[in-house]
């Protein structure tokens, strides 16, 4: 069983996060660099299932600028047993498509049984790459999980919808997400940190994926304007006269939220 879990380097949800006004792209020099939490969940979820399971192999694959190396050793310290980056000035301000073809490219090089990646990231909010890559892999896809089990040949798991629980499952290979629902990774301890300095990681370049960035045949979105967030406004307040209710009510009406 090989299984390749995406992880992404995002800026410190605990720090300022701002974007670049000059290249619509995150001002990552603006707060620490981590890796997001969803990946850290989907990297423990992979673990849990290779500690009880001898012979199952966990890789990571990341795709961020060159100096993420050193976020991503934190996930070999965890547990995992290799890492694949992709780093290319190509990947600049990348949309889905082209990242989703990006991490296609590098699955098939490293080959998998099951991909698990989170059901958004806390950046970009790009929600729809892993149904991209299960569509460009031609292999099944349960997306949005609140739990997860594995086996050799299948995976299923439940995953929340408007009116219950849904029950899925799916032969490998497959792709899945999983929410925060999964539980929380663990933390790396000295022995780990100290092999994840000698365990594989291996940088590759567009070139060697032998993907053209600007392809003309591709469809890409294209950045048009980007504009800071404006100040949050000082919000409506009601006083009791006797009549707060019928207020809060005209409040909600007028605004579309009753």
């Amino acid at each position: 069983m090989k299984i390749i879990v995406l992880v992404k380097e995002v800026p410190d949800t605990y720090g300022d996060r701002k974007l670049n006004l000059e290249t619509g792209l995150a001002d990552r020099e603006a707060s620490e660099a981590v890796i997001d939490e969803i990946g850290e969940r989907a990297l423990e979820l992979a673990l849990t299932y290779a500690d009880a399971h001898a012979g199952a192999e966990v890789a990571i694959l990341s795709l961020a600028p060159e100096g993420a190396t050193a976020t991503i050793r934190k996930g070999l310290a965890m547990g995992a047993g290799s890492a694949t980056l992709v780093s290319d000035e190509g990947l600049r301000g990348a949309d889905l498509g082209l990242t989703a073809e990006t991490l296609a490219a590098a699955i098939r090089r490293v080959g998998f049984d099951l991909v698990i990646a989170g059901n958004v990231s806390t950046d970009g909010s790009g929600g729809m790459i892993p149904a991209m890559l299960a569509e460009l892999l031609d292999v099944p896809l349960a997306t949005g999980l609140s739990s997860v089990e594995i086996s050799d040949g299948a995976v299923s798991g439940s995953r929340g919808v408007e009116s219950g629980v849904q029950k899925v499952s799916a032969n490998l290979p497959a792709v899945i997400s999983i929410t925060e629902a999964l539980p929380g990774p663990r933390f790396p301890n000295f022995k780990g940190i100290m092999a994840a300095k000698k365990k594989p990681l291996e940088t590759l370049t567009l070139a060697d994926l032998g993907i053209t960035p600007d392809n003309p045949d591709a469809a890409r979105s294209i950045m048009l304007t980007v504009a800071e967030k404006p100040p949050r406004a000082a919000g409506v307040k009601i006083v009791d006269e006797g009549d707060a209710g019928e207020k809060l009510a005209a409040f909600l009406v007028e605004n579309r939220l009753a």
